[in-house]
């Protein structure tokens, strides 16, 4: 039996121009059989079904590149990495992916998780256990000690509970993506950067040149992709020499970059929610605000804004991902803000975004050649939308305009429930943000007065 989906307007996600009037069938099987005007598609037959959004737009599920299942709306790297079993963190995972089908993301990427919990959450999701999004699986990071996610001071180490797998040598690195291809990942992360400075300002690549072909020439001879976390220039340059399907954010990229990106056919995925989100809706008590971080994030983003325009000017494409899992990113909230961001910033059509994060985006994933795009032999993974983001995509984030999300034709029906995060994320144990000498404890209190002479 098919299913026959009439749309009043249709984008496929493989043009700019949307549809009027169309039909797309689905056969048992969850693929496409036929997309095209109402008035020349075969009629349905004994046992087809009827599915009438003739007054709805309908387009392809969207695409996040950049979801980390592990971290679990995380405040800090402890509560990524140290204060829940793998075990739980799983069960608390495949929670959170379906959080992402209420937002309209039917396939996502999680680029970096502890142990084998997004390779968990995948294959649970593939054996029909439970339904899900799509997901493409990275195993931990591979980093080094300049790189992201060696964060704990080096007489305690990287824990194995860790998201980051510590290599000291191009033999351990080797060796552990061995082992994750053995596994089953579907992609390798690597940390080409993080927080060490020269004296001029510039992040340094955590791997040298050499180092980074090696990694990069032994995932690809597995057959297996390769995505980095690579905000500095160093590391970006050093990562599309190397020739990596993806780099994440590549904010300070500058014109030896971008030739190299375009010699490698590297994407980016620039991540600017993530950023964006912090500075907009940290508060004034909480410590990224109080360290002035926030100045500094503002900063970057502005530079990150105007070097990718560049780079989208030159032809590189980039992909959509948003760094969700974290207290300011949380799952399902705001993935859609990342394409608002494409237009408002980085010069994109609204066309365009929507590509992005949908026939753009699927070429990194796992399913990328059944995903992305609405077309006869493809999934049929698509949304129904209260209204064109054509128009407006800022409408995409609202989750009361995404009215049916369907996967390989089945629409996934998973009903809202709330959480507690004191019993889910929130373990770190932080009983004060602030020092109260009496200094402070005087100044809290609106006038210069020492604790003494306030008893």
């Amino acid at each position: 039996m098919s299913k026959h989906v009439r749309c009043g307007t249709l984008f496929t996600g493989g043009e700019d121009a949307a549809r009027t009037d169309c039909t797309m069938i689905v056969g048992d099987d969850g693929r496409i059989t036929h997309v095209g005007p109402t008035a020349e598609a075969p009629p349905p037959g004994r046992g087809d079904t009827v599915v009438d959004h003739s007054a709805r737009f309908v387009m392809p599920g969207l695409l996040d590149v950049h979801t980390h299942l592990a971290y679990g709306n995380a405040k800090t790297e402890e509560d990524i990495d140290l204060y829940q079993p793998l075990e739980f963190r799983s069960l608390r995972a495949l929670f959170f992916a379906q959080k992402c089908i209420a937002a309209g993301y039917t396939s996502i990427c999680a680029p970096g998780d502890a142990g084998q919990i997004s390779l968990s959450v995948r294959n649970a999701i593939r054996a029909g256990l439970f339904d899900g999004p799509r997901v493409t699986a990275a195993g931990r990071y591979l980093t080094t000690r300049q790189g992201l996610t060696d964060w704990y001071p080096t007489w305690i180490g990287a824990p194995e509970t860790s998201i980051g797998r510590l290599v000291a040598s191009k033999d351990e690195a080797v060796e552990e993506i061995r082992c994750q291809v053995k596994n089953g990942v579907d992609c390798i992360k690597i940390a080409m950067d993080g927080f060490h400075r020269r004296a001029n300002g510039e992040l340094v690549a955590a791997f040298t040149q050499e180092e980074t072909d090696v990694m990069v020439a032994e995932a690809h001879r597995l057959g297996k992709k390769v995505v980095v976390h690579a905000r500095g220039r160093e590391a970006t340059l050093y990562s599309a020499r190397a020739g990596v399907d993806l780099i994440f954010h590549a904010y300070h990229l500058d014109d030896e970059c971008i030739d190299a990106l375009l010699a490698s056919g590297s994407a980016i995925g620039p991540t600017l929610t993530f950023p964006r989100n912090i500075c907009d809706f940290t508060q004034p008590h909480e410590p990224a605000y109080i360290k002035g971080r926030i100045a500094d994030v503002a900063r970057e983003f502005e530079v990150a804004c105007e070097n990718l325009r560049r780079a989208k000017k030159a032809g590189i494409a980039m992909m959509t991902g948003t760094d969700s899992g974290f207290a300011v990113t949380p799952y399902g909230e705001w993935h859609a803000r990342e394409l608002e961001i494409f237009v408002q910033h980085l010069g994109f059509t609204p066309a365009e975004a929507l590509r992005a994060a949908t026939e753009g985006t699927a070429r990194f994933m796992a399913d990328g050649d059944r995903v992305g795009v609405l077309a006869p032999g493809k999934a049929a993974d698509f949304i129904v939308v209260d209204g064109s983001p054509l128009a407006n995509v800022s409408i995409l984030l609202d989750k009361s305009r995404i009215l049916a999300v369907h996967i390989d034709g089945k629409e996934m029906r998973i009903p809202e429930r709330g959480y507690d995060p004191r019993k889910v994320t929130d373990f770190a144990w932080t009983n004060w943000t602030d020092l109260y000498t009496q200094e402070r404890v005087a100044e809290l209190r609106g006038h210069a007065r020492t604790l003494a002479a306030a008893q």
